[in-house]
């Protein structure tokens, strides 16, 4: 054990004992106390000492063996590596890296692309073992290999038929169950045929590559045609124009795992594109609209995006209990604009960005007045775009409605 360490993480793989090294076969049996899954601990009978099951209420285990790290040695038993998707960083977290050695094992993660012969250093990672699946076929979206740890509530079958459900079908799937365990199974599915397969063991790993080779990455900034979303007709001016959602978005300063909202959220088209940037965070399209509600919804199955939570009902009101945004966009008010705007600047975190978008002189003052008195002092941009269209042989301008865009972000609280 390494000085100063008072917790020992052990990676264990299917097979128990047998791959442990010596040092780590040695850290189990010095321990007083040994904490890990039933599985883990299945494999140590004969141990005398206290154990500690890491299953249901995580974080109170957690609390135990950090108070019992004080006068005992204890060693907590992860697959593979414990810091990868597991419980180790949550035990660093609370005791600090000096306090705290890990003996790795290679991760079933590993195993699973060494058993289906492909290299991982370009391959993407998601767990929704004991997670939401939300946000998975958003950032399915950017990846051309995806190693996924999986559960009983979101099982291979069930992430194959959610893939299905939003078209997303030019993958080629890897299960392998079990991994260097004595009853190791690695069978190789297309997404249809892993949907309708019924003979899963729980100790999985699911493995997706691309099947096309021209595939390539969608672009790191969203600039999507009007013409790819669905729209209410006739009222096709409703939707935010593309060069004005390209300005917004980068006036929100959105990163990977953002939580915004999106009120006035019309057909979607800014929640779907911030959605693509913050495919690790969460978006909530807020529309009155029932129209628009369904359209929103249609948007989103068509562009497979899958982290952003449609509200249908009318701001302020249906802000009441949304977590805590990290970036903010009022595309439509319904005449609620001041009200709107002192609710989201009282619920806007610290650091946080307000980007509202005016076509009205009667709004673009409200807004002003509004951020004002809040004392907060806006960048204002006016926006006016002509785009060229076609006429006869020709080609002439045809001008979009100027829009003001303002923009703020959201001081520190002083303290006093």
């Amino acid at each position: 054990m390494k000085s100063g360490a008072a917790v020992t993480l052990v990676g264990i793989g299917d097979d128990g004992c047998a791959s442990l090294s010596a040092r780590a076969f040695n850290a189990i049996t010095r321990a007083q106390v040994l904490a890990g899954g039933e599985r883990h601990l299945g494999f140590f009978k004969q141990f005398s000492g206290e154990r500690i099951l890491l299953k249901n209420g995580i974080s109170e285990a957690i609390e135990r063996i950090v108070r019992l790290a004080d006068e005992h040695n204890v060693c907590v038993l992860a697959s593979g590596d414990p810091l990868f998707f597991g419980v180790g960083a949550m035990i660093i977290k609370r005791l600090g890296a000096e306090h705290v050695e890990v003996l790795p094992q290679p991760t079933a993660m590993q195993w699973a692309f060494a058993r289906a012969g492909l290299k991982w250093e370009d391959a993407s990672f998601v767990s929704v073992h004991g997670r939401s699946r939300e946000g998975f076929l958003t950032r399915l979206r950017q990846a051309r290999k995806l190693g996924i740890f999986t559960d009983e509530e979101n099982s291979p079958p069930r992430l194959a038929s959610l893939m299905l459900e939003h078209n997303q079908v030019q993958w080629r799937a890897w299960l392998c169950e079990n991994l260097a365990g004595p009853d190791e199974r690695v069978r190789h599915f297309s997404i249809p045929d892993l949907a309708k397969c019924d003979d899963v063991r729980p100790l999985n790993v699911l493995i997706l590559e691309r099947t096309e080779p021209a595939w390539r990455p969608p672009p790191v900034i969203p600039f999507i045609d009007e013409e790819q979303f669905a729209k209410r007709i006739p009222k096709k001016g409703l939707i935010t124009k593309r060069e004005v959602r390209l300005l917004s978005l980068a006036a929100m300063q959105i990163r990977p795992d953002s939580v915004v909202w999106d009120i006035g959220a019309g057909s979607g088209s800014v929640s779907i594109e911030a959605a693509m940037m913050a495919q690790e965070g969460r978006v909530y399209a807020i529309e009155v609209d029932p129209e628009g509600v369904d359209i929103c919804i249609e948007n989103l199955r068509h562009h497979a995006i899958d982290n952003v939570r449609v509200i249908a009902g009318r701001a302020p009101d249906a802000l009441k209990d949304i977590e805590t945004p990290d970036a903010v966009f009022i595309g439509g008010s319904k005449g609620s604009m001041e009200e709107i705007l002192d609710v989201v600047i009282d619920k806007l975190c610290e650091g946080g960005r307000l980007v509202a978008n005016a076509i009205t002189l009667e709004n673009a003052s409200e807004i002003y007045s509004v951020l004002r008195r809040r004392e907060i002092v806006p960048e204002v941009t006016l926006f006016q775009v002509s785009r060229a269209e076609p006429l006869a042989r020709y080609m002439r301008y045809e001008a979009l409605n100027p829009i003001q865009i303002f923009a703020a972000t959201k001081a520190a609280v002083r303290s006093e």
